[in-house]
């Protein structure tokens, strides 16, 4: 690797997101500090909101995804997992699904979602609470109390993810349309 390309990949002024290359050794090497890292700085990564991107050290493929799933699996196997076995048995058999790809849009807009729901909390309640920083025993017993405040967010999040629901129903409507044409009951469908 040229001078000038490495002082451009790892340099403070380097433009676009961090890169990290992952060799077949399992390590991953940032080539922004010029230093090895572990998974657990790249969550701290992911935590702070920075923009990266791994790359498979010889071929340049992009394994950001591979890696973000490792981190997940991490989690789940910690002592306070997200997902419940159902919950992941049923994202399972959305793979191979003809909705798959509406589920994985679904479930982006709705994360979104409970994401604004969370930053919006942390405004409403002037900072004084970080949403972040709660554990999940504390968000448990703020949401069993449903203060005023609460209830307000939460009516908002069902209300989106309602709208969420409707939009995913009615593209639903649609690629049936589309794959049933002639079907009576699909949207465009003759009659």
């Amino acid at each position: 690797m040229s001078a000038t390309r490495r002082a451009a990949e790892s340099g403070p002024a380097a433009k676009g997101p961090r890169v990290l290359k992952k060799y077949p050794n399992r390590r991953l090497y940032d080539t922004r500090s010029s230093s090895y890292i572990t998974l657990a700085d790249v969550k701290k990564m992911v935590l702070d909101g920075e923009d990266f991107e791994v790359r498979d050290a010889k071929s340049g493929d992009d394994l950001t995804r591979s890696i973000l799933l490792q981190i997940i699996l991490e989690e789940e196997a910690g002592s306070v997992p997200m997902f419940s076995t159902q919950t992941l048995a049923q994202i399972i058999r959305f793979y191979g699904h003809a909705m798959q790809g509406v589920m994985g849009e679904y479930l982006e807009k709705h994360m979104q979602a409970f994401a604004d729901a969370q930053r919006r909390f942390s405004e409403q309640t002037g900072g004084v609470f970080d949403a972040k920083a709660f554990a999940p025993e504390a968000w448990t017993q703020m949401m069993n109390r449903q203060t005023p405040i609460m209830q307000g967010l939460m009516n908002n999040y069902l209300e989106q993810s309602k709208a969420l629901f409707a939009q995913m129903q009615e593209q639903m409507q649609k690629q049936a349309g589309s794959l049933f044409p002639g079907v009576p009951g699909f949207p465009g469908a003759k009659r």
